[in-house]
């Protein structure tokens, strides 16, 4: 058992005899009452999202899920194709679990899952990656407000906001949280 008040994102929970992923969590500490938190919770079997507000010291079942490394061979229309780097048995995950992984997962590349029951509940990023700029608008003379930003493109389709001195070519760092532009990078 774990308290919700401990429970953060990518916490595996058992509700309803059906693992679950939290994928967003809100702690929320009124004036007046008990603190709570708002989960966002979702079943890698069959992509399900469910909305639970706990008070912060409810109980909550938590699963021990292992760790395992596993490959990113490929990704199709639906899957991403995932080997184990021990067993070399290959399981797909289906995309809609995690939409946004595609612009940060890099075929060949090794990472850390989370898995029960032999199902991977979560494919776990490194928290910033660097990216090339494929494409954006080239800056404007005398357009120099202080933190005016225009949208580029990654080397990997993702779409950013970046401040607007970045040009095509350069590298950017990019958290995997956010999706959002953290600095550029020099070599």
């Amino acid at each position: 058992m774990i308290k919700a008040g401990q429970i953060s994102k990518g916490t595996a929970l058992l509700i309803k005899g059906k693992p679950f992923v939290c994928i967003e969590r809100e702690f929320v500490n009124p004036g007046k009452g008990s603190a709570f938190v708002r989960l966002k919770l979702k079943s890698p079997s069959d992509g399900q999202v469910l909305s639970e507000t706990m008070k912060s010291q409810d109980n909550a079942e938590d699963i021990s899920v292992e760790d395992v490394d596993f490959q990113f061979v490929y990704m199709d229309q639906e899957n991403y194709i995932m080997m184990n780097t021990v067993s070399y048995e290959q399981t797909e995950v289906p995309i809609s679990m995690f939409p946004d992984h595609k612009y940060f997962m890099i075929e060949g590349d090794s990472y850390r899952c989370s898995v029960y029951d032999d199902k991977i509940l979560n494919i776990i990023l490194p928290t910033k990656m660097v990216y090339e700029i494929a494409e954006c608008e080239d800056a404007v003379k005398g357009d120099t407000v202080q933190g005016t930003t225009k949208y580029a493109t990654t080397d990997h389709g993702l779409e950013i906001k970046v401040p607007i001195f970045i040009k095509k070519g350069e590298k950017v760092r990019v958290s995997t949280e956010t999706k959002e532009y953290l600095e550029r990078v020099n070599d």
